[in-house]
């Protein structure tokens, strides 16, 4: 059982408390940019057990919540369409659009399926030569090779009613949105193990260099997460900006270069939107012209569709570190899982979904039925 044990050992992370407390001389800001790890903190109360000089913001750390509305709307057109089976994976079914979700599609007798890899996509588009299927490509840099792989194949085998709608975002350019922000708060990160895993650690050394900003790639267990936070404070208590991986068994330097590699032949990097936050340049992937064929967006002429945001919902404010989950009017209340306004409430690694499922209401007055 050792590595299911070894990363959330109770003693060692008495251990990690204590030395983060014997550090700690001034008052400090970390944001976690993975929404698993803010799930991980939140879960075992991690920030509650801190001292009260760091405060942990959670920021924009899940592909789902930070898909715009318009994405999801032209998500809903596609998959209402007659002919066409509508392929996602199950943490997008939920999501609402501007009027209605995924699952509310299906409902009403759309083809709407979840698949647990985008090739099982591609099998069903060999094995339903009469229907038009679709992907919902959503993801940072961690799905984006498997997404590659299910487009490469499906030109290599001839497979034309394949097809993908892509929303994929970039880490580092986020980031570098975060501290560029006038009223940014952030003094240090803690980088997402996962995304690193495919990409390597190489494009961060730029970003700490230009803005004298420590970012430490960790993992998702308490133990990589208390590890990360003890990284950054001791940076910042010495006065030093440095990247560092504290994450070892699993990220690399250089990557995965294969999947790179991949990745940089099907995907082009271009200007995308980001839910709450705006455009965000260059940090999102569409595929590249050699695959242009099996653009979704294209094929079905979605292009134009641009939804306004909820003007109850506070997810920006929250994916940008500036208000807590809970510090949102509608959380609990306009705002639950059975009813949300937004991505955060709904996505498995939503920080206002974690706020909700843990408890962190302050004294809220929420809204609870059965199942949620």
């Amino acid at each position: 059982m050792k590595y299911l044990d070894e990363f959330n050992d109770p003693e060692l992370a008495k251990k990690l408390f204590a030395d983060i407390d014997r550090v700690t001389t001034k008052r400090w800001a970390i944001m976690e940019v993975c929404g698993g790890q803010t799930h991980a903190i939140i879960r075992n109360g991690i920030d509650q057990l801190l001292n009260d000089k760091i405060e942990l913001i959670h920021g924009p750390g899940c592909p789902v919540c930070v898909t715009p509305l318009g994405g999801i709307d032209k998500a809903l057109a596609i998959a209402s369409l007659p002919d066409v089976i509508f392929c996602s994976f199950g943490d997008m079914i939920r999501v609402p659009g501007s009027n209605r979700d995924l699952f509310q599609v299906r409902s009403e007798g759309g083809d709407v399926r979840i698949v647990y890899s985008p090739l099982d996509a591609v099998k069903l588009a060999e094995e339903n030569p009469d229907k038009e299927v679709v992907f919902f490509a959503i993801g940072f840099e961690t799905t984006a090779p498997a997404n590659a792989m299910s487009v490469h194949q499906a030109k290599q085998r001839g497979i034309t009613n394949f097809s993908v709608l892509v929303s994929h975002v970039l880490v580092p350019p986020a980031i570098e949105a975060i501290v560029d922000a006038e009223d940014s708060r952030v003094d240090g990160f803690l980088a997402a193990g996962h995304v690193c895993s495919i990409m390597g650690t190489w494009q961060y050394g730029p970003l700490v260099d230009k803005h004298q900003v420590p970012i430490v790639v960790t993992g998702f267990e308490p133990l990589d997460v208390l590890e990360g936070i003890r990284r950054v404070v001791i940076q910042l208590e010495e006065g030093r900006a440095e990247l560092e991986n504290a994450y070892p068994r699993v990220v690399s330097e250089e990557g995965n270069v294969h999947a790179q590699t991949l990745v940089a032949e099907v995907f082009e990097v271009c200007d995308r939107m980001w839910r709450g936050i705006g455009e965000i340049p260059q940090s999102g992937w569409r595929l590249a012209p050699a695959y242009r064929e099996f653009d979704a967006e294209l094929r079905f002429d979605v292009g134009a569709i641009d939804s306004p945001e909820s003007e109850l919902c506070r997810s920006g404010e929250v994916l940008q570190g500036f208000i807590k989950p809970n510090e949102c009017e509608a959380f609990g209340k306009e705002c639950t899982p059975r009813k949300p306004l937004g991505a955060t409430m709904v996505s498995s690694e939503g920080a206002c979904a974690a706020y909700y499922q843990y408890r962190r209401l302050d004294g809220i007055e929420v809204e609870v039925s059965a199942g949620g």
